[in-house]
């Protein structure tokens, strides 16, 4: 994975790690915890993770952030150099336009009117055109976040969330759903007696869902795109 800033020299292991932060986010919506960093790369303890976490911090690679077992944070411009180099190399490799790439065409989702299909045509703000190879799980279409609920896990005010269509989640995964007249992103935990839609940011409450109230599963968060990126 490319070092977008050259004075910053990583040593193989925090590279090892830097890469599997990056593809847990485009995989699941949330970076990993320091007990998924130890036994994929098999340390013998969450204490040499959380040794080269300290080291990513200091290098200003990542942000961690206290409180929460997956408080690790992409810096902005990191994800930018991400997305921008994916899109860059691949054409230059190919020897094609960006255009030429540009295989998935996905709607932009803006505000959702109550109780309206999420991809009523009303809601579609623009559609963008992205290399296939940024997501590791195929997207349906953008959606604009709105607000600072998933913060914790990087998911900031205005990101574009990319989003597979889906009616079931299992628990722990970042969905879109739907409670009641509102659309929401969160992440899913069901229990025996309600569904529980948790986020990752201590100023904001946990949205209980009974089984007498409307909820639906709208899709899964399989990517994220910082917005500043298209601007």
């Amino acid at each position: 994975m490319l070092n977008f800033n050259p004075s910053v020299k990583l040593t193989a292991r925090q590279q090892e790690i830097l890469t599997l932060i990056e593809r847990t986010i485009a995989t699941t919506g949330s970076p990993p915890t320091r007990a998924e960093i130890a036994t994929e790369l098999g340390f013998k303890s969450i204490n040499a993770a959380e040794d080269h976490l300290q080291a990513l911090n200091r290098k200003g690679v990542i942000e961690l952030v206290s409180g929460t077992s997956r408080g690790i944070r992409l810096r902005s411009n990191r994800l930018q150099a991400v997305n921008e180099s994916r899109i860059g190399q691949f054409s230059e490799q190919m020897g094609l336009q960006i255009q030429s790439l540009a295989q998935l065409v996905l709607p932009l989702i803006g505000r959702v009117a109550a109780g309206s299909p999420i991809l009523a045509q009303e809601h579609i703000e623009q559609t963008y055109h992205l290399e296939p190879s940024l997501f590791t799980q195929r997207p349906d279409y953008l959606l604009k976040v709105r607000g600072m609920s998933m913060r914790d896990i990087g998911i900031m005010d205005g990101d574009l969330l990319a989003v597979q269509s889906c009616r079931t989640a299992h628990n722990g995964q970042i969905v879109v759903a739907r409670v009641g007249e509102e659309v929401t992103v969160k992440r899913f935990e069901k229990k025996t007696s309600h569904i529980e839609l948790h986020p990752e940011n201590p100023d904001f409450q946990t949205i209980i869902v009974h089984p007498d109230e409307t909820f639906a599963i709208e899709g899964l968060a399989v990517g994220l795109i910082r917005n500043q990126v298209f601007a």
